[in-house]
């Protein structure tokens, strides 16, 4: 009989991915890093570790969005005062202080929403500008989980 294979904390070697959301969807960015951050892509997925990667996001500012979303998409958050409601749209946010909040936001809602959720959003970096001071781990650029299979085959 054949055991399931899982993996323990020790084995687990994560790795630097750098992903440039210039241009690219805000969803359709945001489930692949969701993606990465879990460690779905590596054989050794186990669902109760933290068994992901570090993702360097950088460009979050020139990130693209379908249709009217950029007026019509907004975000809520309350004070827990009387009358402490207040209204962002995608726009506002996108063109304020902190434009990498819209990709961590929909990053945030795909992953877990307990302990573990907040262990893989911290492996999560996201710059607004080309620039990151990460260089020293040495990230791979994301091509996709294809480019994964063809290392995994040439290995």
């Amino acid at each position: 009989m054949v055991k399931t294979y899982s993996a323990k904390a020790a084995d687990l070697q994560p790795n630097w991915y750098v992903i440039d959301a210039e241009g690219q969807v805000l969803g359709r960015v945001a489930t692949q890093i969701a993606h990465i951050l879990r460690g779905k892509h590596k054989p050794t997925f186990t669902p109760h570790l933290n068994s992901g990667d570090f993702v360097v996001v950088i460009n979050a500012d020139k990130i693209a969005v379908t249709g009217n979303r950029l007026d019509q998409k907004v975000y809520y958050r309350h004070s827990q005062y009387p009358g402490g409601l207040k209204k962002t749209t995608l726009r506002q946010t996108l063109e304020g202080k902190h434009p990498e909040r819209a990709l961590e936001h929909a990053v945030r809602g795909m992953v877990m929403h307990n302990r573990l959720g907040s262990q893989i959003m911290s492996r999560l970096k996201i710059y607004a500008g080309p620039t990151h001071p990460h260089q020293a781990q040495k990230a791979v650029i994301w091509t996709g989980p294809e480019a994964l299979l063809k290392q995994a085959t040439e290995a």
